[in-house]
């Protein structure tokens, strides 16, 4: 992966308009995306389950998961950032390598969070995290740094706040380039956040999320959709098969890309 591209993307963590990144999930929506004129594209890991046949929590394989973004990244001009979940292995090596393989797809950044799946020890050790993502900064790749304190609603809601603040603070220390707190919805708190990290902070949006100008004026610097957009497609797609199993009718079709404009993309 050209050096330019990695520190275009970096760049674009500190840069004037906040980092829009609407996720995507095969080649098709990357090229939508593309088309769209964002600027980088990032890729959802439950997305790319979901389409495969998994359920989300790293139960893809890890050959799976670098094919698809290997695809993505390659079928398109803008920089591409991974969703690789917990990096596939609990050692900081094993994050290493995945980070490796990441670059060698053709990505240029990439998503690290601290849950293990296991419901009696939900994240990492602190400093076992911290390790990891040394591990993968030794390498010129953009790392989103991400804990899941909020997302997995860990410990009294009125300690989630310090806990997540001191693991993305360590997180920021150990050289992410960005850290990312999935879960935190209200305007105070993530404009408490920022201020108190003063470093990239990737909010999760969606419904019920300040909109994307207060978030700026927060100081937030990326906001992403997660699985947000494939879920929606899928919504799309649930309604029009009960329109036609219902009605017969196929309102639901109508805004759908012409044939000939998406057979275009593709080529």
């Amino acid at each position: 992966m050209p050096e330019g591209k990695t520190e275009a993307f970096r760049a674009m963590h500190r840069g004037i308009q906040v980092l829009l990144l609407p996720n995507a999930w095969d080649v098709a929506s990357a090229r939508v995306i593309q088309q769209a004129g964002f600027g980088a594209i990032a890729t959802t890991s439950a997305g790319i389950a979901f389409s495969l046949g998994y359920p989300d929590g790293q139960r893809i394989s890890r050959q799976e998961m670098l094919e698809a973004v290997r695809r993505m990244a390659s079928a398109v001009q803008v920089p591409v950032t991974a969703d690789v979940e917990a990096g596939y292995g609990v050692r900081p090596e094993d994050a290493a390598c995945t980070a490796q393989d990441v670059l060698a797809a053709g990505a240029v950044g990439m998503n690290l969070e601290d849950a293990t799946g296991d419901p009696k020890r939900p994240l990492l050790d602190l400093a076992l995290q911290v390790e990891r993502v040394k591990a993968v900064r030794a390498l010129p790749i953009v790392l989103n740094a991400r804990t899941d304190v909020y997302l997995l609603e860990i410990g009294e809601p009125e300690r989630r706040y310090d806990e997540a603040l001191r693991r993305l603070a360590a997180f920021r220390d150990a050289g992410a380039d960005c850290v990312f707190v999935p879960g935190l919805r209200d305007p105070e708190s993530i404009g408490r956040m920022v201020r108190d990290l003063r470093c990239p902070v990737n909010i999760l949006a969606g419904p019920g999320f300040p909109p994307v100008p207060e978030l700026q004026k927060l100081g937030v610097a990326r906001v992403s959709l997660g699985s947000g957009p494939m879920r929606a497609t899928l919504g799309l797609l649930r309604r029009l098969a009960e329109e036609l199993r219902n009605a017969g009718t196929y309102a639901t079709l109508e805004g759908a890309i012409p044939y000939p404009e998406l057979n275009r993309m593709m080529e």
